[in-house]
């Protein structure tokens, strides 16, 4: 016979989505929360994490509402100096399971069924433990909720994109750390993020730029880790530089152009147009290191990996005899359709404000608990889409801004988003009347208008449509 659980919600997958809403949802409601997860602890794609990877912005702006992450220190020394911290992978973990246990659990309002799969069958939730084999149904009485609608691609879960021959010698990041014999060549798959981080780990441990080829199908922009900081002054100044930017230019790569020239973006080759605009943060300091590396490879994506060469969509590469082959070219943020957030079969998870997933499922949480109608939620907290190309890059732009607008109106989500850290666009009562924070807002003020309609036109977005 089955067993059944009662609960209030179901939250599937216990990454930074799911444990933001959840955390925020028992804060503002008397409601009991089953969380589930395939994984055996708390904390999503960080417990895959490859061993040197960081957070690429500051540690405040990751994790659940009710507790920070790290210390919010910033930085004394070093090539971030004056830069808050960004957590490592063993600190995510170590924050993710306290929050899981002593919060969640402790509070006897969450239940975590880990090592579980979940399905649904005619309507009926089943969870089924990966270790024993038990099925349980959860009766539901409230919400289903769907943690992992964005849930990301990672070289260590997903199989390189290409055809590997039985003797090529091709590793996911994850083991780049661990390889016991030194190769002659190390040879980066994949453009964005995880290949920065691969290049300026092999670079800070001895590894010469002439050793390294970096097979970039597409050159990346990347957003410059200062103007993205816990201060309203700096956030301020990143709104305003966008709207003039674009308010200013005549395409969608001249405002990019602009914004590379009020050092909001950055490029790791000036001689090339990035197409790609997924925008990871990067230090300059990570940049002066990328651009020592000169042999770059834009033949198209691979199609076969030898022991020998490379095979692309557009031409060959010969290999050095012990070359090894790092797969980063896992796709990262994921694109799945934009639906209403509240739907009348469960809760989908997404982006609302531009960027910055664990502020929007912690708002998502604080507005289910809040608000007793699905169509209210749905227009203070409409989805948003995340970027991959410069034209995307401006839609979430537009569509961040309306909804921040919208969400921004009611006071009482007003003062909750001031007081959490989480919101990179907080601000804190006490600086209201700072001078410099009512120079930075006015300076928004006055290029919000044409700003968002220029980007508008650039995604080829209805400002009216949006607005419905």
């Amino acid at each position: 016979m089955t067993r059944t659980i009662d609960t209030d919600y179901l939250v599937i997958g216990a990454g930074a989505m799911g444990m933001a809403f959840t955390d925020a949802l028992i804060d503002h409601a008397d409601v009991h929360v089953t969380l589930v997860d395939r994984r055996s602890a708390a904390g999503g794609h960080w417990q895959d994490a490859y061993p040197f990877v960081q957070l690429h912005q500051a540690s405040v702006f990751y994790g659940v509402a009710s507790t920070m992450l790290g210390t919010g220190k910033v930085q004394d020394s070093g090539p971030e100096a004056g830069l808050q911290v960004r957590a490592r992978p063993e600190e995510i973990r170590a924050y993710y399971d306290d929050i899981l246990h002593r919060r969640f659990i402790g509070s006897g309002r969450v239940t975590f069924m880990g090592s579980s799969h979940h399905a649904s069958e005619g309507g009926v939730q089943q969870v089924t433990s990966l270790i024993s084999g038990e099925t349980v149904q959860i009766n539901v009485r409230r919400r289903v909720v769907d943690a992992t609608y964005l849930s990301p691609s990672i070289p260590r879960t997903s199989p390189p994109p290409f055809a590997v021959g039985d003797d090529a010698w091709v590793v996911p990041v994850n083991d780049l750390a661990g390889l016991t014999e030194a190769p002659d060549q190390y040879v980066i798959v994949g453009s964005g993020k995880t290949a920065s981080d691969a290049i300026i780990w092999l670079l800070g441990n001895g590894v010469l730029p002439d050793r390294i080829i970096w097979v970039r199908p597409r050159d990346p922009w990347m957003l410059n880790r200062a103007v993205v900081q816990p201060d309203p002054v700096v956030a301020f100044g990143l709104a305003a530089n966008v709207l003039s930017s674009a308010a200013e230019a005549s395409s969608v790569e001249d405002m990019f152009l602009r914004l590379e020239a009020a050092d909001v973006l950055m490029r790791i080759d000036r001689k090339v147009t990035p197409t790609m605009a997924k925008a990871p943060t990067l230090g300059r300091w990570e940049l002066d290191l990328l651009e020592a590396v000169e042999r770059v490879v834009r033949l198209g994506h691979i199609r076969l990996v030898s022991r020998d060469q490379i095979v692309f969509e557009q031409g060959a590469i010969r290999l050095a005899p012990r070359a090894v082959v790092v797969h980063c070219a896992a796709s990262g943020l994921r694109y799945p359709p934009l639906v209403p957030i509240w739907q009348p079969d469960m809760i989908r998870l997404q982006t609302i404000r531009a960027g910055f997933p664990c502020f929007c499922a912690a708002l998502a949480g604080f507005v289910e608990a809040t608000r007793d109608d699905d169509r209210e939620r749905n227009r203070l907290c409409p989805p948003n889409t995340l970027p991959d190309n410069p034209t995307n890059w401006a839609e979430m732009q537009v569509r961040g801004t309306l909804a921040a607008r919208q969400y921004g109106a009611q006071s009482d989500i007003a003062a909750w988003a001031n007081q959490c850290a989480l919101n990179p666009a907080r601000l804190d009562p006490s600086r209201a009347n700072d001078p410099a924070v009512v120079s930075a807002a006015a300076r928004v003020a006055s290029v919000a208008e044409p700003g968002i309609a220029q980007l508008a036109a650039f995604a080829g977005l209805s400002l009216a449509e949006l607005a419905r």
